[in-house]
C-alpha cells in the first residue's frame, strides 16, 4: 500500500548554504524541495514550501497556520506529514502542532545543524530518516514527534541543548522514545495523552522570565499591565525565587493574571516542597501555578494554548498540569 506524505518545509538551515566567507544564508528556493526521494518503497510525496524563515523569526500564528495546514491534510487522505523547521524555536512550534492537532496522523518535525552544502550536511539524512518514520505504522496515535540524528523525541519534552552539534536535540530526564535503526522504525516508550486545543486563534502579550540571585520585583512591575495575558517563570531548583520579588508577583495575582512556575533546571521537575519566604510552598498558596515537567519555552507555549482557547482558572490549572 502506498503511503502519501505530505512535507511542509518552513525554512531554516536545513534550507540554508553556506557561501564563499563561511557564512549561512537562506537560498531563494529551497534545496531540499525537489529532491527525488519518492524511489524509498511505497511512499508519495506532496510537497508544498509553506514559509521560507529562519526559526528565529517563526511566531505562534506562523505555528497556526501550520497546525491549520495540518488538520486540513489529515482529512485529505494523507498518511502523514513531515515539516522541515529551523532548529532554534523548532521544539516550540512542535509542542505547538502537539498540542493542537487532534488527528492521530504521524506528523514529524526535523531539521538539521549544518547547511544543506557544508561537509557532513545532516539535512538529507535527517529529512529521510523523517519521512520513513511518518510513513511508519507504529507512529500512528504517537503524537507530534522530532526526529533527528536517528533519535526519536516527544514533542512534549526534547529541547535543544547545544548551539551547534549535530546530536542537540534531548529528551532530559526521560530521554527519546524511539530510534530508527537499520531502516527500521522502534518505539521503546509511549507518552501520557494530553488534550488536544484545535484552536482558530491566538493571543499575544504572554511572557518568559528567567530567575537568577538577587532578583528584585523589577521585571515583574514592569509587566503589570493591562494587556499581559500571561506570565511563566523558570524559578530557581524546585520551584523557588527570591523574597524581594513576592510584591511584585502578588499585584500580578491581583490582576487575575496568571502566572505559571517551572524549574530553569536541564532535569527534574518543579515542585511546591521548599516551605520558607519566597519557596515553592509560599508560591503555589499565592496561586502561582505550578507546570511540572515543562521548560521556559514550551510552558509559555502551552499556557498561550491555553489561554488562546479560554481557558481560565482552576480549568487553566488542570490543562497546564495534564
Amino acid at each position: 500500500m502506498t503511503k502519501k506524505i505530505l512535507i511542509l518545509h518552513t525554512g531554516g538551515t536545513i534550507s540554508m548554504s553556506e557561501d564563499a566567507t563561511g557564512k549561512i544564508k537562506p537560498n531563494a528556493q529551497n534545496p531540499l524541495a525537489e529532491l527525488p526521494l519518492n524511489s524509498q518503497g511505497q511512499i508519495q510525496l506532496v510537497t508544498e514550501e509553506i514559509f521560507n524563515l529562519p526559526s528565529p523569526h517563526i511566531t505562534p500564528a506562523h505555528m497556526l497556520q501550520l497546525s491549520q495546514r495540518l488538520r486540513q491534510a489529515a482529512t485529505e487522505g494523507f498518511d502523514g506529514a513531515v515539516v522541515t523547521h529551523g532548529t532554534d524555536t523548532l521544539e516550540e512550534t512542535a509542542l505547538f502542532l502537539d498540542l493542537t492537532l487532534t488527528s492521530t496522523m504521524p506528523v514529524v518535525v526535523t531539521g538539521a545543524m549544518r547547511s544543506s552544502n557544508e561537509i557532513g550536511s545532516d539535512g538529507l539524512y535527517n529529512f529521510r530518516t523523517a519521512i520513513m518514520v511518518a510513513s511508519a505504522n507504529a507512529s500512528v496515535g504517537k503524537g507530534v514527534v522530532v526526529v533527528m540524528n536517528d533519535e526519536i523525541h516527544s514533542a512534549r519534552y526534547v529541547t535543544k541543548t547545544h548551539t551547534t552539534n549535530v546530536a542537540t536535540f534531548r529528551t532530559p530526564t526521560f530521554g527519546p522514545i524511539g530510534i530508527v535503526s537499520e531502516g527500521h522504525v522502534n518505539y521503546m516508550q509511549t507518552i501520557n495523552p494530553q488534550p488536544h486545543l484545535p484552536i482558530e486563534k491566538v493571543i499575544t502579550e504572554v511572557y518568559l522570565i528567567k530567575a537568577y540571585a538577587g532578583m528584585t520585583g523589577t521585571l515583574f512591575q514592569a509587566l503589570n499591565q493591562p494587556t499581559t495575558r500571561g506570565i511563566v517563570i523558570e524559578a530557581l531548583g524546585a520551584g523557588n525565587l527570591p523574597p524581594q520579588t513576592l510584591a511584585a508577583l502578588q499585584a500580578l495575582v491581583h490582576q487575575n493574571i496568571p502566572l505559571v512556575l517551572v524549574s530553569r533546571c536541564f532535569n527534574g521537575i518543579a515542585e511546591p516542597v521548599y516551605d520558607y519566604q519566597g519557596g515553592g510552598v509560599n508560591l503555589a498558596q499565592m496561586g502561582i501555578i505550578f507546570c511540572r515537567g515543562l521548560n521556559g519555552p514550551k510552558a509559555r507555549i502551552k499556557l498561550l494554548v491555553g489561554l488562546s482557547a479560554g481557558l481560565q482558572g482552576s480549568a487553566l490549572k488542570k490543562y497546564l498540569n495534564s
